[in-house]
């Protein structure tokens, strides 16, 4: 009968355990946990802070008893190992509780010990007020001091994933929430556009956000900051990081990696054969670079984990390596990173590039439809998918799993351009994001269509000074832009081409890449040849200002939209107030202009004075329209529905009716 230790419970101990019971019914499994717990739900601790998860017990996933009934594994919690013997193939134990120390024999042992939260020497650190989270009893521990001292003010010092949960959490409780980030931007896995999309969501929230900033010390009602401002903090919760449980393995003098993990091969074994190691405290190969790393998540410490069981028992499953594929929620916002950034892969001489787009994440004419941003790193030489990240309120995950999987098989650029997506009005678009950023990249790729994205703006403005050329509406221009930049309209572009300079860099943008994109062909068929696209437009501008700005452009931001918890319905009732005062103030002899595009579209600019009637509506209200003979210019976005409404409008006996086409036509007439 094989003897096997298992060194560590939670997400790869437990799960090398249960794996290895399955394979075998005659091993013997013996677990050693230094905490309480062998298994619980570590990612959870957050919602249940945050009240997302009502019931604590939800969290626990085994008992050692019920571990124990279920798997036929021997189980001691709160028994730290004490040293591990080698050549004797021996661990020495230490029960905390009682102080017993024991020796047990093995014939294979596996290390899960993880890691545990970092915790710098800082003045105050130690302070009853002050906080980690990494279990249960740290999840208790926040609970019961919010629950008794009722704090007005926290403050977060780290912007990673734990960080940014508990951002939300403390929030969800009513707690006014400063966020402390040493880095440029929260999220420093992810790129500056896709972080500031997270750091715009919190801060709509009210959450402060210092970053570029660390903590010098901990005061009792206060934080100092190393640039002399002091923030307001009645707790602190300190997620800077975690560092591998290595002091054993060292001891025993295993090899540890140059990244600072535990050293295993492709197997899972350590510099011993008898020894093998998982999850947190393991070093592992980037399975697109190739280099050593740590990537310190849940879902690689669970595949691990059933790995490891399989070598341990003689099995020759190697393990190919982890992306890094990592996603997190923020409020509404979701974001998610998988393989490498552009920056990343640069860094170790890949010849990459990056494009993104932002799309509806179904049809946009189906009810609820929202952005999905998806952002893919590529080989400029073989079309090979390196990285990439997204994000949005909805279909984010999806997008990234997709770009995941691409990598995993070893997919390009083209490969997903001709993937047949799952399609219907309610779930998807016929060409979906995916699609649509391959084709984006293959643009780029090609030179039919060369873009750059927001991250790459300084570097090109060290070298030139290009004109910027915004070809949205007049409306969104006003809003935001970029701070010199000329407005022409694309549907008035045509017009304006001999007043463009073909001796100078343009780069062109919209609201999302694809009109920029057109505006592009076009200028490019005119014979102007040496002209960009800013890929994602002005959306990517944004969240890459919101996250770190810019050194040689400044983007006008528009006005933040605030947001609170329990939400706030007045909004939508004004504006509804605003358009009934508005229809009953209608003269029915004048004459009228109708933009027949949707409330929202009419919303983010119109013509002056125009009255809004959804093309959809027209029917039901025609009897604010006045006499048949009345002088009616209709207009839209394009043109095409105010022509669908003028045809509508003549069979029901309108004699005076002008469709004025789209808004910017419209907008240049009025000139």
């Amino acid at each position: 009968m094989e003897k096997i230790i298992i060194v560590g419970g939670v997400a790869a101990g437990a799960t090398a355990a249960a794996k290895l019971r399955r394979l075998s019914p005659d091993a013997q499994i013996t677990m050693f946990e230094a905490g309480p717990d062998i298994s619980f739900a570590n990612c959870g601790l957050p919602y249940y802070i945050g009240g997302d998860i009502k019931s604590r017990s939800k969290l626990i996933l085994q008992s050692p008893d019920s571990f124990n009934q279920q798997y036929q594994v021997d189980v001691h919690t709160n028994t730290r190992v004490t040293s591990i013997d080698k050549e004797n193939k021996t661990i020495t134990t230490l029960q905390a509780l009682t102080g017993l120390k024991e020796t047990y024999e093995y014939d294979k042992l596996i290390l899960a010990q993880g890691g545990r939260p970092i915790k710098p020497e800082i003045a105050g650190a130690n302070s009853d007020h002050v906080f980690t989270l990494w279990t249960l009893n740290d999840m208790d521990n926040i609970q019961n001091f919010i629950k008794d001292n009722d704090p007005k003010e926290a403050v977060v010092i780290g912007g990673g994933f734990i960080g940014l949960e508990m951002v939300e959490a403390l929030t969800h409780r009513g707690i006014k929430v400063n966020l402390l980030e040493m880095m440029t931007h929260v999220m420093s896995v992810m790129d500056a556009e896709i972080a500031g999309y997270i750091e715009k969501e919190m801060l709509s929230y009210g959450v402060n956000v210092h970053t570029g900033k660390s903590v010098t010390a901990i005061n009792n009602k206060s934080v100092s900051l190393n640039d002399g401002n002091v923030v307001n903090a009645d707790m602190v919760i300190m997620s800077i990081g975690v560092r591998p449980t290595l002091q054993l393995a060292i001891d025993a003098g295993l090899d540890i990696g140059k990244s600072g993990g535990l050293l295993v091969n492709k197997y899972l074994q350590t510099s011993d054969e008898s020894i093998f190691a998982t999850g947190d405290m393991v070093e592992v190969e980037n399975r697109i670079s190739g280099q050593k790393v740590r990537i310190p998540l849940a879902g690689p410490a669970n595949r691990q984990g059933r790995i490891a069981a399989e070598n341990v028992l003689g099995g020759k499953h190697a393990y190919k390596g982890a992306m890094g594929t990592s996603i997190l929620r923020v409020f509404e916002a979701v974001a998610g990173i998988t393989g490498l950034s552009l920056k990343q892969a640069r860094a170790i001489g890949l010849p990459a590039d990056s494009v993104v787009v932002h799309r509806e994440h179904h049809t946009a004419y189906y009810p609820g439809a929202e952005t999905v941003t998806v952002k893919v790193v590529y080989d400029r030489e073989t079309g090979a998918v390196l990285g990439g990240q997204t994000a949005g309120y909805k279909g984010a995950d999806r997008r990234l799993d997709v770009i995941a999987s691409a990598i995993a098989g070893n997919l390009t650029i083209h490969d997903l351009a001709d993937i047949d997506f799952a399609y219907s009005p309610p779930l998807g678009t016929a060409n979906d994001a995916i699609n649509m950023v391959a084709y984006t990249a293959e643009n780029r790729k090609s030179g039919y269509s060369p873009s750059i994205t927001a991250a790459e703006l300084d570097e090109l403005m060290s070298e030139v000074n290009p004109i910027f050329i915004d070809v949205r509406d007049i409306f969104s221009f006003e809003k935001s832009h970029i701070k010199g930049a000329r407005n022409i309209p694309l549907e008035l572009l045509i017009g304006e081409l001999n007043t463009i300079d073909r001796n100078t860099k343009i780069i062109v943008y919209d609201d999302n890449g694809k009109k920029g994109h057109q505006a592009l062909r076009m200028l490019k068929g005119a014979g102007i040849d040496n002209v960009w696209n800013i890929s994602g437009g002005i959306i990517s501008l944004q969240h890459h200002e919101y996250a770190v700005g810019f050194n040689k452009i400044t983007v006008q931001l528009p006005e933040l939209e605030l947001k609170n918890i329990k939400g706030d319905n007045n909004i939508e009732t004004t504006k509804s107030q605003e358009k009934e005062e508005m229809s009953n103030n209608i003269n029915n002899n004048s004459p009228i202009i109708v933009d027949v595009r949707t409330p929202a579209e009419f919303d983010g600019g119109a013509y002056p004075g125009a009255v809004n009637i959804c093309l959809d509506d027209i029917e039901s209200r025609i009897e604010e329209l006045g006499n048949k003979d009345r002088d009616i210019t209709l207009y839209c976005a394009s043109g095409a529905r105010s022509g669908y409404a003028q045809a509508m409008l003549s069979q029901l006996g309108f004699t005076n009716v002008k469709n004025g086409g789209g808004l910017m036509n419209m907008m240049m007439r009025k000139k």
